[in-house]
């Protein structure tokens, strides 16, 4: 399984702040466009994905929201049904029922909880092998990536530079080209890599 972490800053970490423009609801539409990114092919759902988002914005920072939406069974009892359309809803949910102190499962598949991207840099890297995707890092073509693979990347504004300092030593830092392109397009970049190495 592959995994990303999705940082942002400015996401909104209640629902009531997430308003039908999605742009002025903190950039939300970044993350939207992320979450297509990872889950979503033509004609055919991926199942071999966990997406972290961090939710980094007011009111209530930070959030973190972790999706491995599942695929097999009842829609409504085993699974929900996720589409492009209703992804802002979902996500809307998920804040509305976050929960103090635990992980709460808001849809099968879908958790919140209060966690930082500090906290959850550190717990994965305990079993997992972590890429940061940055622009002066190793071309990701010449770079043996390991099995069940974790990259991060972070909005447009970018991970925090005393976040960057951190991962430093816990992450391999990977390039996957000489432009700066979208979240949603790295993320769609990397997962063609992963596709064509059989990660």
């Amino acid at each position: 399984m592959r995994q990303f972490i999705y940082y942002s800053r400015t996401a909104p970490t209640s629902g009531s702040k997430i308003k039908e423009d999605l742009q002025k609801s903190g950039r939300l539409d970044i993350a939207i466009h992320t979450i297509i990114a990872a889950f979503f092919l033509s004609h055919k759902f991926r199942e071999d994905v966990k997406l972290h988002l961090i939710f980094d914005g007011q009111p209530d920072p930070p959030k973190h929201l972790e999706l491995k939406p599942q695929t097999e069974g009842k829609t409504g009892i085993d699974k929900i049904y996720l589409s492009k359309k209703n992804i802002s809803p979902v996500i809307k949910r998920m804040l509305y029922k976050y929960k103090q102190g635990i992980k709460n499962e808001v849809h099968p598949g879908f958790w919140i909880e209060k966690k930082s991207f500090s906290s959850l840099i550190k717990e994965l890297a305990q079993n997992y092998s972590l890429y940061l995707l940055d622009k002066k890092g190793k071309d990701i073509r010449e770079i043996e990536i390991q099995e069940n693979p974790v990259f991060i990347l972070g909005d447009h504004v970018g991970l925090p530079s005393k976040e960057l300092k951190r991962l430093k030593s816990l992450t391999t830092p990977v390039s996957i080209g000489p432009n700066t392109y979208f979240a949603s397009q790295t993320v769609a970049i990397v997962q063609n890599e992963l596709d064509r190495q059989n990660l």
